[in-house]
């Protein structure tokens, strides 16, 4: 999409948030600033322009976890993947490459900030936010020990690992996994853990040198360029590195003379002209940002990656459950278990004591879908007994922290020797998308049935994700079975949209789920009841440490 700068003024701002942080990594901290450096940050306050322009956030809907994203969103625009996580297509296969944005600009120009408006103006599932400051080279020893006294360009194309950064693109933009260094710039090095990231619909990557690669350029979809005032760049840096690094004024201006502002003369601005919109005045800009999320809009629609919600929620609605669902069946003594467990009036000790009474039932009804074989015995008699014998390798349990470990004892009680692993997903605050925080899996589960574990689904993003990691290290899709105490319909229809040869067992299954995601009439946050923990502020279903479905 070629277009001209889009210049229109900015509605009536608001108070101004806080200001995105610059580009370059951070340097030590020198000593704390002076009481006259502290009202230096502060009158160079008075010289930024506001950011924004009276967009209130975007509240987002969670389901069963705070930190769990929605995979479905209620709003008045439609929705993207109804159900399906955007790696497949109805078919079960790579549908669309993800469509790419690229945002360049000078430091502090405010790319991460016009990036979150996008993000929040855009309104769909399955956004990744790519930063360019995550790929920095490791540095030498002699390199870090420039860094060290301020003497290392951290502003030049040299600093970047272009080939990993194109390589990780390629990925996202095929649906694939990756994982993304973490970058450590108090000691300008890689952290020892990286993070994994999944594909998505709209992959945003942002950074100074977004443009300044010839491959790089041909994997973006839409390059935009923020183009902010060299004086407001300045006028941040500065409050940014006296406010929050302790930096005096004089050092900051010398950094800025040395590197900063010639790698912006010389490789930055240049880029401008490879860009496909110009956006002036950076996140004040809105009449821009509009146009970009209308471009984005139609080109998922164009990617037919465009769905409905009141379609999707018609088609739940009117869609019998899948057969790969199993539910216990609702006897007398089950629905008596239910009856206890869903009462806001029950104790945590007899919650506790008949949540493990229904996991137990669950577990023993999970394993009759195990493929058994013909086998015989022979008796202490000396008969032969015509019995079955498991006909697999391995059994493997697999908890999604945190509620679905307190499913772990039930399986170890009827399963000797079971593995388990353990999966933390949580939400990216920035972008509101699941990502893995921790994987633990025993070794070599391609040939195991492996057993997940969460004890409540609701819009199922979380599970998906969870089988989506259980896939990548090539477990088959139907030795995957997904055991759940409660789900509503919404999360049925979409594990078995996205992955229909996974097989889904639960106890219960409610029609509903409110406009908050949570399932209705419920069980109450299923973790803080069992663990004795204080429910979150607004007395909703949802969990702090991790995300449940």
């Amino acid at each position: 999409m070629a277009a001209p700068p889009a210049s229109a003024a900015p509605r009536s701002p608001p108070p101004p948030p806080p200001l995105a942080a610059g580009d370059g990594p951070d340097r030590p901290a020198e000593k704390s600033g002076t009481a006259c450096e502290d009202r230096s940050a502060e009158s160079l306050d008075r010289l930024l322009p506001p950011v924004g322009a009276g967009r209130s956030p975007r509240k987002r809907t969670t389901s069963q976890c705070k930190s769990e994203p929605p995979l479905l969103r209620t709003s008045k625009r439609t929705i993207y993947t109804a159900g399906r996580p955007p790696w497949y297509n109805e078919h079960g296969t790579q549908s669309k490459e993800a469509f790419a944005i690229g945002l360049g600009g000078g430091s502090a120009s405010g790319k991460t900030t016009v990036a979150r408006m996008i993000i929040e103006a855009l309104d769909v599932p399955w956004v990744v936010l790519l930063s360019m400051d995550s790929f920095y080279k490791v540095l030498t020893k002699q390199q870090q020990e420039q860094a060290a006294h301020n003497n290392f360009n951290f502003d030049h194309p040299d600093a970047f690992d272009f080939d990993l950064i194109v390589s990780t693109l390629k990925k996202l933009k095929q649906g694939k996994s990756v994982k993304v260094p973490i970058y450590d710039f108090t000691t300008h090095s890689r952290k020892k853990d990286w993070k994994t990231l999944y594909g998505a619909n709209v992959i945003i990557f942002e950074g100074i040198m977004a443009f300044a690669d010839k491959t790089l350029l041909e994997l973006l979809d839409m390059k935009i360029f923020v183009d902010t005032d060299s004086d407001i760049r300045l006028v941040r840096r500065l409050r940014r590195d006296i406010s929050e690094r302790g930096r005096d004024i004089e050092g900051v201006i010398k950094q800025y003379n040395k590197f900063v502002k010639p790698a912006f003369d010389q490789y930055i601005q240049p880029t401008m002209r490879v860009a496909d919109i110009v956006v002036p005045r950076g996140s004040g800009n809105t009449v821009a940002i509009d146009l970009i999320v209308q471009h984005v809009h139609s080109q998922l629609e164009e990617r037919k990656l465009r769905w409905d919600m009141a379609a999707l929620a018609s088609a739940h609605q009117c869609h019998p459950l899948p057969r790969t669902l199993s539910v216990l069946k609702s006897t007398p003594q089950v629905r008596g278990m239910h009856t206890i467990i869903r009462d806001k009036e029950t104790s945590r000790d007899e919650f506790i004591f008949y949540s493990k009474r229904l996991m137990r039932l669950l577990i023993e009804h999970a394993l009759s879908f195990l493929p058994f074989q013909d086998c015989v015995v022979q008796t202490p008699q000396g008969q032969d007994y015509a019995g079955k014998c498991y006909a697999g390798k391995q059994i493997t349990g697999v908890s999604i922290l945190r509620a679905g470990e307190t499913m772990e004892p039930a399986l170890r009680a009827v399963c000797k020797d079971v593995r388990i692993g353990t999966i933390l997903i949580q939400t990216n605050q920035l972008t509101g998308e699941p990502e893995l925080h921790y994987l633990r899996l025993p070794k070599d589960i391609s040939d195991d049935h492996v057993i997940l574990m969460d004890c409540t689904v609701s819009t199922g993003a979380a599970a998906m994700m969870a089988v989506r990691v259980l896939l990548d290290h090539d477990v088959p899709e139907d030795k995957i079975f997904l055991l759940s105490l409660l789900m509503a319909e919404m999360g049925v229809h979409s594990v078995a949209y996205a992955f229909p040869r996974v097989r889904i067992i639960t106890t219960a299954v409610d029609k509903r789920v409110n406009d908050l995601f949570r399932i209705i009439p419920g069980i109450g946050n299923f973790g803080d009841r069992y663990f004795g923990t204080d429910a979150v502020p607004d007395g909703s279903d949802e969990e702090e440490v991790a995300s449940t479905s």
